[in-house]
């Protein structure tokens, strides 16, 4: 099966499952292509992006890159916690990626052995490093792993975005973000890519016309 075919087969599954993701594809772009290639550096990078912004993230690791060359555990590991901060990194971010570094190179992770795992041994080898939790786990198996029902139910913009679509009160908990997901097995992956596209292209939009409407701008 061709990756378009199999795109096209879960775009089908959505439309068949649920109704609000039929009428959501036609309001946003096509899907952009955001894989990445597997490894300590692309694992690294979704840690720096952890709650910050898209252009803080950017900045920091443009710096982090330029320092740690080669890009890899055992160069990261000769910055300390201070020297990682100056690039730009947080006290817990700094931790963090040394933490990642230094498992990787005692052998408590195996990075490259993961793709042969099932998806909740990924998850579980994932988050035994500190500073990994469920949602820095989920990205890396969807943009580095290529898995196809991951469904990361704690991501903000996922959350928003259901709202939306639905047209809840108030914006899902994770057990219900999970229950929305369900009937969207096995094709969880492409349906949170959808609503990543289209709280782009359909949310905020609306979001900046409602606070010019609100103030005049």
């Amino acid at each position: 099966m061709t990756p378009r075919a199999g795109l096209e087969e879960g775009l089908q599954h959505l439309i068949r499952q649920d109704e609000d993701f039929a009428r959501a594809l036609p309001l946003i772009q096509p899907l952009p292509d955001r894989q990445r290639p597997a490894g300590f550096e692309q694992l690294t990078r979704i840690i720096v992006e952890q709650q910050v912004s898209l252009a803080s993230a950017e900045a920091i690791w443009t710096r982090l890159e330029a320092a740690i060359q080669p890009f890899e555990p055992e160069t990261l590991l000769r910055q300390n916690e201070e020297q990682l901060r100056a690039l730009g990194l947080s006290r817990q971010k700094a931790v963090y990626c040394r933490a990642l570094a230094d498992d990787i190179v005692r052998g408590k992770l195996n990075l490259g052995g993961l793709h042969a795992l099932e998806d909740e041994d990924i998850l579980a080898a994932l988050t035994e490093v500190k500073g990994i939790g469920r949602w820095t786990a989920e990205i890396y198996m969807i943009a580095c792993l290529g898995r196809q029902d991951i469904w990361p139910a704690g991501d903000v913009a996922l959350k928003i975005a259901l709202q939306h679509l639905k047209g809840l009160e108030e914006r899902p908990s994770q057990k219900e973000m999970d229950r929305h997901a369900e009937p969207l097995r096995p094709f969880r992956t492409l349906a949170a890519r959808v609503l990543w596209r289209y709280y782009v292209d359909v949310v905020q939009p609306a979001t900046r016309k409602t606070f010019k409407e609100a103030t005049g701008q």
